[in-house]
């Protein structure tokens, strides 16, 4: 550790803001507890989340660092107790519930998966957050499963395009939704098979018209509100119906009877707060299932752009454009 610098930089407003409270800092180099390790940080994937609590929406969850973001890449520089010595020189993709935005950052051994050399750093930095939550929703929530017609809203998002990478491995297919003409495009170029631009046409007719009637096994909905019953008509019999984010709207109002009648079911997660048990459960899942693909290059995510970390502002304001495609990543070098 003796070459561990004391202090080193990091991004950790003191108060709410837009992007322009994103400046840098100097902070204490964190020290890892019991089951942790010291991540020397290559790079940081940007996720709505972190622009939310950047806003003031989103507190992080008790206990967790006030630095921003919750995804890095990086080699492994130090251990806690119940760690390995092995691990040091590792380098690991890890999701962690704040801290990232910095030199260094402490993750939970039990959450970092191992960078093969298959991808970059940038690659294995953009991962953790939409493989975690698209896996555990999508796939766990939603038995989405081979043969399977699925929805997903946001399909150029990070949550999109990851998404649309699994659905393409594990024999799903995927139907998204975009806001243009040009993202609907990119979307099948990137492997969605049919795409539906919310803004010129009716989803619910559409899905309807692509799946013969029948409607879809899942819905995978990070928009809430008003589309949470226009989602339910998109839905097959026995679908299922799973909430991941409120973009607009935390209220809804829904069928019930229609519910019951074909027998949908409803569900949703956050997975921010949820303890380190269970991710890292969904870690070693995720390094049984998925992994293999990502060593074999199989599986990689789409990255929109990069910047450094000194324009952590411009890189939050591309995600509130809304004109990205894939992944926004920022870099420590």
């Amino acid at each position: 550790m003796s070459d561990i610098p004391k202090t080193m930089r990091a991004i950790d407003p003191e108060a709410p803001g837009g992007p322009d409270v994103l400046t840098i800092v100097d902070r204490p180099v964190p020290v890892p507890g019991a089951g942790e390790v010291l991540v020397r940080v290559a790079a940081a994937g940007v996720n709505r989340p972190e622009v939310m609590q950047r806003q003031g929406k989103y507190p992080p969850p008790p206990g967790a660092p006030s630095i921003l973001g919750m995804e890095i890449s990086g080699t492994v520089v130090a251990v806690g107790d119940g760690v390995m010595a092995e691990a040091i020189g590792q380098p690991v993709c890890a999701l962690i519930t704040g801290g990232a935005y910095a030199d260094y950052a402490v993750a939970p051994w039990g959450q970092c998966l191992p960078v093969p050399q298959a991808v970059s750093m940038v690659e294995a930095a953009a991962m953790p957050e939409t493989l975690f939550t698209v896996w555990t929703n999508l796939f766990e929530r939603g038995y989405a499963t081979e043969g399977d017609t699925v929805l997903v809203h946001g399909g150029t998002s990070g949550i999109g395009t990851m998404a649309i990478a699994l659905c393409n491995l594990f024999g799903v297919t995927i139907v998204v939704t975009a806001g243009s003409d040009e993202k609907c495009a990119a979307a099948k170029a990137i492997g969605a098979d049919h795409a539906i631009n919310y803004k010129s046409e009716d989803f619910v007719a559409r899905v309807k018209e692509i799946t013969g009637g029948k409607g879809v096994a899942v819905v995978l909905d990070m928009v809430g509100g008003d589309y949470v019953p226009r989602n339910l008509q998109c839905l097959a019999d026995d679908g299922r119906h799973v909430s991941i984010a409120v973009q607009g709207g935390m209220m809804a109002t829904v069928p019930l009877f229609e519910i019951m009648r074909r027998r949908l079911t409803m569900t949703g997660s956050t997975l921010r707060p949820r303890d380190t048990a269970f991710k890292s459960l969904v870690a070693d899942e995720l390094a049984r299932t998925v992994w293999p693909h990502v060593e074999q290059g199989r599986l990689k995510p789409i990255i929109d752009r990069t910047f450094p970390l000194s324009e952590a502002p411009a890189a939050h304001e591309r995600m509130e454009a809304g004109d990205h495609v894939g992944k926004i990543v920022l870099t420590m070098d």
